[in-house]
């Protein structure tokens, strides 16, 4: 028997069993984990040197490539080093950092997402009051907004999960720490204060996810009407890059956890955990970067 109180570690999902196997995980989560901070990092690294990239839409972008960092950053250099040293063992300190730390960046990127989309709105069906509505006194409250609600999310969820008793061993079916498989630990009626309070943020959640899809129906609609067909190129390369990483991230965290019981096993719910916490920060400024042509000059006069 366990509890909260005498639990030092937890142990961590394995990829595989045999040495050469963890060792083609390391890899293989090195190569990705290069790729986002490579990528992120370019990204940040063209807004801020180009003075013509300081606009609300870059600015945004520039919040979303730190948030892709510190997400895939608080989770895969512990993956990497429990493979290469073949353990499973993470503290139980550790797992609590770890889990505040996703839970923050994860949760304040969905936000920042969302003020996205309402960026694109404003810009494509309401042009002539986008100076006004996103201002850079507007636009630094809206990205200190999208931060903050990640960190009292983290906050509230790492504090409450942490608080509940454990009896059923230190095993997480799971690469990293997360909240659903810390529960399955609990033993006691405790466990549902933290199914509620998920209940609470899987609402508001689906409300951002509504606001987005009613700001691209309205942005769709806009688009339609231009006239040129140049126009309405332009008009889509700037929204079918966000509108891609939005349905890449709510895709594959909604399929993570709503989906059935009867499809659950270890190997489906590893490949969609990887999908949905691993991949995104790593392909998203590729998804940015190939239909924006302002990033490619700046990123070949920076190269030149």
């Amino acid at each position: 028997m366990f509890n909260g109180s005498s639990i030092t570690q937890f142990l961590l999902l394995a990829f595989a069993g045999r040495w050469e196997l963890q060792l083609l995980h390391f890899w293989l989560f090195l190569g990705i984990y290069l790729a986002a901070l490579l990528g992120n990092g370019l990204i940040i690294t063209i807004i801020a040197c180009d003075h013509h990239l300081h606009t609300p839409m870059y600015f945004f972008l520039l919040n979303l490539s730190i948030l892709d960092m510190g997400s895939i950053s608080s989770i895969v250099p512990k993956s990497m080093a429990n493979s290469l040293w073949d353990t499973r063992a993470i503290s139980y300190l550790g797992c609590a950092a770890q889990l505040f730390l996703f839970l923050f960046f994860i949760s304040a990127e969905y936000f920042l997402l969302t003020i996205m989309a309402y960026d694109r709105y404003v810009a494509i069906c309401k042009p002539l009051h986008y100076g006004t509505l996103l201002g850079s006194r507007a636009c630094v409250h809206m990205a200190a907004a999208a931060w903050g609600t990640g960190f009292l999310t983290a906050v509230m969820h790492t504090a409450n999960t942490f608080s509940l008793p454990l009896c059923q061993g230190n095993v997480l079916d799971q690469f990293f720490c997360e909240i659903p498989q810390i529960l399955k630990l609990s033993c006691s009626h405790s466990y549902l204060r933290e199914v509620g309070l998920l209940l609470v943020s899987a609402c508001l959640f689906f409300v951002c996810f509504v606001f987005i899809v009613v700001s691209y129906v309205q942005i769709f609609m806009a688009v339609l009407r231009i006239p040129s067909e140049q126009g309405q190129h332009k008009a889509f390369s700037t929204c079918l890059p966000h509108l891609a990483v939005v349905s890449l991230f709510v895709s594959t965290g909604m399929f993570a956890y709503l989906k059935p019981p009867s499809m659950s096993s270890p190997s489906l719910d590893l490949v969609v955990s990887v999908l949905y916490s691993v991949v995104p920060p790593a392909v998203n400024p590729l998804i940015y970067s190939m239909r924006n042509q302002e990033l490619k000059d700046v990123l070949r006069k920076l190269i030149i």
